[in-house]
């Protein structure tokens, strides 16, 4: 299946073939040769950055906790995530047309800030996604079950029976994803884009439904419900705590340019893409949240924070419209987790390409037969199914690990817009000619980008027991497990790359673009820093 305004000999269109050599010839500016397989459009790019963000899987997973910690009142959150994420896309719009290449976020670090920044960019971001692969598994127990007690495989639902069917169903999800990434990018892009199809359709429908259904007026998204009362910083710390709900949802956008290689006219579609997922999820995952509120027949019901949007789904709707929502929702976990899966092996062969990773050629080799990195995904299938066994006896940890993760993927983020707000500030960037370019609202819009992710990244982190220890027994290292798993990942991995990784580094020269007088030899690096 072809995305609109995809061209090539199998478009059924009769348009001509799109000229991909000055895709490569932008390639190898940067010292890589073209391995990938270039058959994405824009519908593909879009796919994969909105099926990364997913906006069922996000809002349907995290209601209960914006509504459990700041009432309806939470609301407002999603407006002021999308604001301050918009910045950061606006920047990565700029990079994503100058520097259209595979692993985005490491990339684009290593060309602003310098190899060291560069690597631990991609570090930061590769544990995350490993970790979030983990985290979006687990959605198929929150849903599935509800669907029929059929999916129970594991005892009853409830205590550690509920943890380890958790881990079965995710455990089955993972595999898939891994299975689909192995063979090849033109699979999984074919089940991403008719995933997003049918999710697009879902949640436009389920937003049209919601508001048949409104019970109130507009001024409910203002109740607060009382909470924060007596606390120091009253319902502002409430409604700080609740916005991680909205925080945990909106990011991923990065994967319509992590594609790159892959992608047709990268330069021209990769930040439109970003724009486009970015504001097509605010929009309807809005509409979804507000209408949620306006129409769920008792706003002060527990299961509101409790079981979330699948209660108001089945409460507001029925049990029939509530149950298809319900598989729709059940296709959005899964083409999710497939571009969390697919940005991750992107960003392994990334690092790997430039020898930045243990037995990097082995994870930067190229199938012949699939033309995509098939040992990247066996082995982010693997640690992302060892990880999900942490959930089966300690669900608490793997919680805080999974809030850790969204940290670490705020501050690659930073990784790159702090990096180019000091380029700018320097008078050294200057935005690819006749491509996506803010002209003289680039300074102030990277400023705000690089405020917003180190405000948010501390808001995230901030020691609450609601994120970090939310049932007994309290363990201080539960509260602030945030500085010291991101501290041992971040300090550690850096350690290894210093005095180990840094010496070898350099591009592999089986992946090194061609230039008169290059040595030839499969898999030794080019004595050229990356």
């Amino acid at each position: 299946m072809r995305g609109p305004g995809t061209s090539g000999p199998d478009n059924g269109h009769g348009a001509a073939p799109h000229d991909t050599s000055h895709d490569d010839a932008s390639l190898a500016e940067l010292g890589y040769k073209p391995e990938l397989k270039r058959t994405l459009g824009n519908f593909h790019t879009f796919a994969a950055g909105i099926s990364y963000i997913s906006i069922l899987t996000g809002t349907f997973q995290l209601f209960y906790f914006g509504v459990a910690h700041g009432g309806p009142a939470y609301w407002w959150s999603w407006p002021m995530v999308f604001l301050g994420q918009l910045m950061v896309a606006l920047c990565f719009c700029e990079l994503a047309a100058r520097y259209p290449v595979a692993g985005s976020i490491y990339n684009w670090a290593k060309q602003l800030g310098g190899p060291h920044v560069g690597w631990l960019g991609g570090w930061m971001m590769l544990t995350a996604s490993m970790v979030s692969l983990s985290a979006v598994a687990l959605a198929y127990q929150v849903t599935l079950p509800q669907i029929s007690s059929w999916f129970q495989f594991i005892g009853d639902g409830t205590g550690k029976s509920a943890a380890a069917n958790a881990v079965l169903l995710g455990t089955i999800l993972v595999t898939f994803t891994t299975l689909v990434n192995a063979f090849g990018v033109k699979l999984m892009a074919r089940i991403n884009s008719a995933g997003v199809a049918i999710e697009l359709i879902a949640a436009i429908v389920l937003v049209l439904l919601l508001a048949a259904h409104i019970a109130r007026g507009p001024s409910a998204v203002l109740n607060t419900f009382g909470l924060g009362a007596g606390e120091s910083l009253g319902y502002f710390g409430a409604f700080l705590t609740a916005s991680l709900a909205s925080a945990y949802v909106m990011y991923g956008f990065d994967t319509a340019s992590s594609l790159g290689e892959e992608s047709k006219d990268p330069a021209r579609n990769a930040p439109r893409a970003i724009l486009r997922a970015l504001i097509a999820s605010f929009l309807i995952g809005g509409l979804i949240l507000l209408f949620a509120l306006l129409s769920v027949p008792d706003l002060h019901a527990k299961e509101l924070s409790v079981d979330g949007l699948q209660y108001v789904v089945l409460a507001t709707l029925g049990s029939t419209v509530g149950l298809i929502v319900l598989w729709c929702v059940v296709i959005a976990i899964t083409v999710c987790e497939l571009a969390v899966h697919t940005a991750g092996i992107r960003l392994a062969f990334a690092m790997a390409r430039d020898n930045n990773l243990p037995a990097a050629s082995l994870l930067a080799r190229v199938s012949p037969r699939f033309q995509t990195p098939v040992l990247p995904a066996v082995v982010i299938g693997l640690v992302a199914i060892g990880i999900l066994f942490l959930n089966v006896n300690q669900p608490q940890i793997f919680s805080v690990i999974t809030s850790i993760a969204i940290i670490m993927i705020y501050l690659a983020y930073l990784a790159v817009t702090l990096p180019m707000l000091v380029q700018r500030l320097r008078g050294r960037w200057t935005p690819l000619e006749g491509k996506f370019s803010l002209g003289k609202f680039g300074l102030p819009v990277n400023f705000v980008a690089v405020c917003w992710g180190i405000g948010m990244s501390v808001n995230l982190a901030w020691p609450r027991a609601a994120v970090y220890n939310a049932t007994g027994p309290q363990h201080w290292y539960l509260r602030w497990g945030a500085f010291l798993f991101i501290g041992v990942v971040g300090l550690g991995g850096f350690a290894y790359y210093w005095f180990v990784q840094r010496k070898k580094t350099g591009v592999l020269a089986m992946h090194a673009a061609v230039r008169p007088g290059d040595d030839d030899t499969p898999d030794s690096p080019t004595p050229r820093t990356p």
